[in-house]
């Protein structure tokens, strides 16, 4: 077994939802980040931002130091923003200390251009430290191809058919992971 988890799927179909039940059935100190987008109705191109792992849902904050990027419906438009990934990505990234897992929820194409935040991914993929990420089901982008074929990487296919039986396959995995931090 490779050490790190990527999922993949379609959107919505459950990845972070995934990660989230494992994490919280494994009890692991996490690392790394999340994105979330805003979906709210009233805005045309949703914003999407950034947050620590490590950092309670109840106070993470939309602001602008943390807004990723903005999208349209179904991906149309895009606008990321590369500097956000390299500052505050990175540094989410690197602020791994003591750390049993390092979540990337999700790793995408707006990502593209943010080379010192693409780099600090593959250096975490290079690490002792397990990474469970969440991968775009996108080809013929680069960095993802990278992140995909990762030699310490398996990645696992995600789809509404095979959801709990993914959970049961990868929990006892994630859980190994506590016992040889």
């Amino acid at each position: 077994m490779k050490k790190h988890i990527l999922i993949s799927g379609e959107k919505g179909v459950g990845k972070s939802t995934l990660i989230r039940r494992l994490l919280e059935a494994a009890d692991l100190t996490v690392g790394g980040f999340y994105t979330k987008m805003d979906e709210s109705p009233k805005e045309v191109m949703h914003p999407i931002y950034i947050y620590p792992a490590k950092q309670p849902i109840t106070e993470r904050k939309r602001l602008q130091k943390n807004l990723i990027g903005r999208c349209g419906e179904f991906g149309r438009r895009k606008e990321s923003f590369p500097a956000v990934f390299d500052t505050l990505g990175r540094e989410y990234l690197e602020d791994t200390q003591g750390c049993q897992v390092i979540v990337m929820d999700e790793l995408g194409f707006m990502e593209s251009e943010a080379y010192a935040f693409r780099s600090a991914v593959l250096r975490a993929l290079d690490s002792d430290v397990p990474v469970l990420a969440a991968v775009k089901d996108k080809q013929g982008v680069p960095f993802l191809q990278q992140v995909r074929q990762h030699p310490q990487a398996e990645v696992f296919a995600i789809n509404a058919e095979n959801r709990e039986e993914l959970f049961a396959r990868l929990l006892p995995l994630v859980k190994d992971w506590k016992r040889n931090a």
